[in-house]
């Protein structure tokens, strides 16, 4: 293959997204693995949402968490927020193209999810007794 790697044979290392605060590859997984960004971005896959929309199909996410989420996901360029010069004004938010390459693997976390969340339960109900056994301390 030469000295040319291709960029998606390259190998990766947690120290590529490692606390750093100047780390871009950590800042823009912590934004976009947070619960209500992947929750965001799977609604906005099916079509454009006004505010309240979304806030409805959110359960448990405040005024001011969803408007910091969209504001936050808006900056990072993967959703798009068109406002109607209208009495009382309508905001409305779609996904940007760059926001769509997403949904493939947000996708596949869902379906590994799935696939292990018995395993999953099965740990966490082994733990939880071992921990009890041993007094967790």
């Amino acid at each position: 293959m030469g000295e040319a790697q291709h960029e998606d044979d390259r190998e990766w290392s947690a120290f590529q997204w490692d606390a750093r605060e100047e780390c871009e590859v950590r800042q823009i997984l912590d934004r976009i693995a947070d619960k209500w960004s992947l929750l965001v971005i799977s609604l906005l896959e099916e079509r454009t949402l006004r505010f309240t929309e979304l806030r409805q199909q959110i359960d448990g996410i405040s005024q001011r968490m969803l408007t910091v989420t969209l504001r936050q996901l808006e900056r990072d360029g993967l959703v798009c927020r068109t406002v109607y010069a209208q009495v009382p004004p309508r905001v409305e938010y779609c996904l940007s193209p760059l926001g769509q390459t997403l949904l493939g693997t947000i996708q596949a976390l869902v379906t590994w999810t799935e696939e292990h969340q018995a395993e999953i339960i099965r740990a966490r109900a082994e733990f939880d007794a071992a921990q009890v056994a041993g007094g967790a301390g």
